[in-house]
């Protein structure tokens, strides 16, 4: 299926919801400016539209259509304000949220409807003529307002089983008042792909009506069922961006703008911008506050990451053969994890991927191998620290370890105050550059002091170690004979401003984990400033 479309050809709608359903989500709350954030990272992105919120439903929406188009000079999208149809018994000329979606500015609006007859007759207790009544009176007067309307018929595919022919009707009168695009919305997200499908297909047979697609993913098919219903004959697809929604989502984004660029050979973006879908999708998921999700589609730093040996000694030879695309198409980057399924070719792959030089020796590799299923035999894990196994890598290849610093010993200790309170303070004796240093420092845990005397000791001598920042700390507690004797597996992220690692410590106690590894952390991190080993 090839389709000529993009962000400003009408023949395709890239319909973003982000700001208004997928702000549903739970544990989402978006302020204005977080709001405003979003909408620059979408237009940047190159989607067509981009759904702000409901004006006049609350202050916070109202307040953001006023700001957007004061502040935000959209490049590719247009900017849409969302509410429902005029309320029974009334005129829109005269509904005051019909008013307000008005004084919103929006160049485009669109209108939600029922189109499940007893949605009509419970929810809005009106009678199934006055709801398409609604319809018309709504979309006729934003039409002569001068408004693009489109129209979202809330609970379509349920309403099409109930009652086929109303909600048919439904979509007919929104069509003939004017509304460029009515939307089947399958709001329950019950629907799976081959249903979604013939249902659009009938629907644009006896309609003649434009139709979009609107799928929450309450089945897992949010995505499946959006590009079952471009099959079928949509040309309006709505997404959030990362899936974010109600209950359990909606349709990704991401994945089905990449399916419609690469699968289908549509053309709905700009020039370049599909090559900038990674870095949006967890520039989004920085701005929501939530972690972004290492195995989505696409853009998860697992999308490419690749840990069998099997699949190893294949990539080395073609990696397009256990990887459906080119992941630098989506902005992303193939990875190997090292772990004690790694083989030879993992290993060599690896080496290449962080510019260490393995060469021909096979030995080398061999020994590199045996290391690491060695290593992850005790509780060390590489695959997800590789700044560790970078160390470890070079150690084997220059034929020492790399040090920077040579430890003498180390302590922490916690205080239990009288008052309820701690004091936690740690010692730290090491050589650096041929000099005894003893450094003392107090944190807000003993990890933190540890953290703080070791870079106390060693900022003077090597002042690169300024820049450094302890970003995350894991802790798991490995199988073992007891729950306070198991083995102890620590994970730190650091970075230096320009980039992060990872790097891994084990041992039966945590701070005893957790120093190996700091001692990592701080010794990947003079590496990567060019810093040249002393000890």
């Amino acid at each position: 299926m090839t389709t000529k479309a993009n962000a400003t050809d009408d023949s395709f709608h890239v319909f973003d919801t982000t700001l208004r359903d997928g702000a549903q989500r739970e544990g989402i709350n978006l302020t204005v400016a977080d709001k405003l954030t979003i909408a620059r990272h979408l237009d940047t992105f190159g989607v067509g539209y981009i759904e702000g919120g409901w004006p006049g439903a609350n202050p916070r929406d109202t307040e953001f259509f006023a700001r957007a188009q004061k502040e935000i000079a959209f490049e590719n999208a247009q900017l849409v304000a969302f509410g429902a149809t005029r309320r029974a018994g009334g005129g829109a000329a005269d509904d005051p949220q019909v008013k307000a979606l008005l004084n919103s500015g929006a160049p485009v609006i669109t209108l939600v409807a029922k189109s499940h007859d007893r949605h009509v007759e419970l929810a809005l207790r009106t009678t199934l003529e006055e709801n398409l009544e609604m319809v018309r009176d709504t979309v006729s007067h934003l039409r002569e307002q001068g408004r693009r309307v489109f129209v979202d018929c809330e609970h379509f595919f349920d309403g099409y089983r109930a009652n086929a022919e109303y909600a048919k009707s439904v979509v007919r009168t929104a069509h003939e008042a004017g509304a460029e695009v009515v939307i089947l919305c399958d709001t329950n997200g019950g629907m799976l792909p081959a249903q979604v499908q013939a249902v659009v297909a009938t629907v644009i047979a006896d309609t003649g009506a434009r139709l979009g697609i609107h799928a929450q993913d309450d089945t897992g098919c949010a995505v499946a069922n959006t590009l079952a219903a471009v099959d079928a004959g949509a040309t309006h697809v709505q997404c959030t961006a990362n899936g974010y929604g109600e209950r359990v989502g909606n349709a990704n984004l991401f994945p089905v703008v990449a399916a419609l660029e690469l699968k289908y050979g549509m053309k709905v973006l700009p020039e370049g911008a599909l090559a900038e879908m990674t870095r949006i999708s967890h520039a989004i998921a920085e701005v929501v506050n939530l972690t972004p999700s290492t195995h989505q589609p696409y853009v998860g730093v697992s999308a490419f990451a690749h840990k069998a040996g099997l699949h190893a000694s294949a990539i080395k030879v073609d990696p397009d053969l256990y990887q459906h695309i080119d992941p630098e198409l989506v902005g992303n980057t193939m990875r190997m994890l090292v772990s004690d399924m790694a083989g030879r070719a993992s290993i060599e792959l690896k080496g290449k991927e962080l510019g260490v030089d393995l060469g021909d020796d096979r030995a080398l590799v061999g020994r590199v191998v045996e290391r690491v299923k060695e290593r992850e035999l005790q509780g060390y894990t590489y695959e997800a620290a590789d700044a560790s196994f970078e160390l470890l890598l070079r150690g084997e290849v220059e034929g020492r370890a790399r040090r920077y610093f040579r430890t003498e010993s180390w302590r922490a200790i916690v205080e239990d105050r009288p008052d309820g309170t701690h004091a936690n303070e740690a010692t730290v004796k090491l050589w650096a550059k041929g000099e005894r240093i003893v450094a003392t420092a107090e944190g807000n845990g003993p990890v933190n002091a540890l953290d703080r005397a070791l870079r106390v000791a060693l900022e003077r001598i090597y002042p690169q170690l300024a820049k450094l920042e302890l970003i995350d700390y894991k802790v798991r507690i490995l199988e073992g004979r007891t729950g306070t004797e198991s083995t102890t597996r620590v994970l730190i992220t650091t970075g230096d401003g320009a980039g992060d690692w990872a790097t891994v410590g084990v041992a039966e106690n945590v701070i005893a984990a957790s120093w190996q590894a700091l001692e990592d952390a701080y010794t990947y991190g003079l590496l990567r400033a060019g810093v040249e080993p002393t000890e």
